[in-house]
């Protein structure tokens, strides 16, 4: 572990100084494309701070260096919470293009009764920026490597891992191949789970006019208009994405620090690309490893609960606990639209892993 500080009070500064972890992933703001976003490592630090702040439980912020997953020496910056309790810790993987400063609605519920760890996945937030491969087969095997390096460097022997739509791929993906390191699996309005559709580009409702623009699109990150629209990308996120920036409105005071956050999260050089799953996972959660029970939350209003009916993944649970829970009048980002339904679930699914032996899958 490398570059750790400690916040002895939600409001005490995690960073008083850009550490040496930090400085080698700053070196990028020197170009040209970070004076045309506007972007920086020191302001995105800024943006995250002052979200937390609204935190009640103190917290802990550090690089966790996971060494050769990606690059060279690959760090996943990593928020920490309640560390002395004995219980099972509880481990968060944002979605697409996200950080961990958007769990701020989440974190001291969460962390009530157990260890709560909350990470920016690599190539996102303020973890380190690698260039990934191509491939997206390798590129789920580096992500999955790089989520079990980091839990060998914390030392957690189990945990229950929740990942929200992207997170969500990630986490049931590192549970096919580590299942004995969960006692629980949450996923949060996964993404990633159906094939995509063959009709998916050659709909009717689709205008010919737009086709050009999903061509163009397969050969850009999807995250592409923030940083093209460089110093407008805040305004841009508050004008088109005010749904989001407006779930956090009764905690956060000023609005644009939302705004700017998710600017600053998806504006700095991109390494990764994600489109419709190449390998869905609705075609591998069968083989999941009947000791790991799994909790699936989907909003009820959620474009994604209608690509993964809920009949279809109980199904998937024969040989294991699947139990699948819907969150009535959220959307896709559903640890903000309701957060106290949200917070309430998941401390249900975690204090239900607590009754389960790790080894055979047999209540207490």
């Amino acid at each position: 572990m490398a570059a750790e500080a400690t916040a002895t009070a939600p409001t005490a500064a995690f960073d008083q100084a850009t550490s040496g972890s930090e400085s080698s992933l700053c070196a990028k703001d020197k170009g040209w494309f970070n004076w045309w976003t506007g972007t920086s490592f020191d302001m995105l630090r800024a943006l995250e701070k002052r979200i937390l702040s609204y935190l009640k439980t103190p917290y802990r912020g550090s690089f966790v260096d996971v060494g050769h997953c990606v690059g060279e020496a690959d760090k996943i910056w990593t928020l920490s919470l309640n560390t002395e309790s004995p219980n099972v810790p509880l481990v968060l993987v944002h979605g697409l293009g996200a950080g961990v400063a958007l769990w701020v609605l989440n974190l001291d519920a969460l962390a009530r009764e157990r260890p709560v760890y909350a990470i920016d996945v690599l190539g996102f937030g303020r973890s380190s920026r690698p260039r990934f491969s191509t491939d997206p087969m390798v590129v789920e095997k580096q992500l999955v490597k790089s989520i079990e390096e980091w839990r060998r460097e914390m030392n957690l022997q189990e945990m229950i891992l929740l990942g929200h739509s992207m997170g969500g791929f990630i986490a049931a993906s590192y549970a096919l191949s580590y299942p004995d390191r969960l006692r629980h699996l949450i996923l949060a309005d996964p993404w990633g789970m159906p094939e995509k559709p063959k009709e998916f580009e050659n709909n009717a409702r689709i205008r010919f006019w737009l086709r050009p623009i999903f061509a163009v699109s397969k050969m850009l990150n999807p995250l592409w208009p923030i940083r093209f629209a460089g110093p407008y990308g805040p305004s841009l996120v508050s004008r088109f994405r005010q749904d989001i920036v407006m779930k956090f409105s009764n905690v956060i005071t000023d609005r644009m620090d939302i705004s700017n956050y998710i600017h600053q999260c998806n504006s700095q050089n991109p390494t990764t690309d994600f489109a419709w799953a190449k390998n869905p996972m609705l075609n591998r959660i069968g083989e999941m490893k009947r000791t790991v029970p799994v909790t699936v939350l989907y909003g009820s209003k959620s474009w994604l609960l209608h690509t993964s009916p809920p009949d279809t993944i109980k199904q998937l649970g024969e040989n294991s606990f699947v139990n699948v829970r819907i969150i009535e009048g959220s959307g896709h980002h559903i640890y903000a639209d309701d957060a106290d339904t949200f917070n309430r679930m998941v401390n249900e699914a975690c204090q239900a892993a607590a009754r389960v032996q790790p080894d055979d899958g047999t209540a207490k």
